[in-house]
């Protein structure tokens, strides 16, 4: 199969729990209140996931590491990235890189940026790149209620990581 390059949208939304850790961007956040959701509920690594899943054609967070698989309930979100990566790997798809869109008041990202795009392209195994803003206070996001986050990836499919360096032509 020749090399395709495909690409990808995520979206993620959580309200907040102050009874939970907070989680985003793989990083957690002392004093912030967490998210809700089956696994950790990082909107950050969510969206990254739907974004490369989307990219492949292969269904979102949901139909992957779905509600009823208690196997995923409190799992980190770089863990779900780090597996959603396998498996695009072993589905034939070699994921290019990530950028994430962050949407919300609190925790503010600018100085754990670094780290953040340290933590998740290493569950990735490609580059993630982190932006954040905010609603100026409108929405759910505006109000305080919770988080949402947009993701776009690129992924190559037919090849594998050692032809990954090759042109992709025609």
């Amino acid at each position: 199969m020749a090399s395709q390059i495909r690409v990808g949208v995520g979206v993620d939304v959580h309200p907040y729990d102050p009874a939970r850790p907070c989680a985003v961007a793989g990083l957690s956040w002392p004093g912030e209140p967490g998210l809700s959701g089956h696994s950790d509920g990082d909107v950050v690594a969510h969206a990254a996931c739907d974004a490369l899943l989307s990219a492949a054609g292969m269904g979102d967070v949901g139909s992957q590491f779905g509600t009823s698989d208690p196997r995923w309930a409190g799992a980190a979100g770089v863990t779900l990235l780090a597996e959603t990566a396998r498996r695009l790997r072993a589905a034939g798809y070699l994921p290019g890189n990530v950028a994430v869109q962050l949407i919300g008041a609190a925790p503010r990202v600018g100085a754990r940026r670094l780290d953040a795009q340290a933590v998740l392209s290493a569950a990735a195994g490609v580059p993630v790149t982190l932006a954040a803003t905010t609603t100026d206070g409108l929405g759910l996001t505006g109000r305080g209620e919770g988080l949402a986050a947009i993701a776009t990836a690129l992924v190559t499919a037919g090849t594998t990581d050692t032809d990954a360096a090759q042109p992709v032509t025609g």
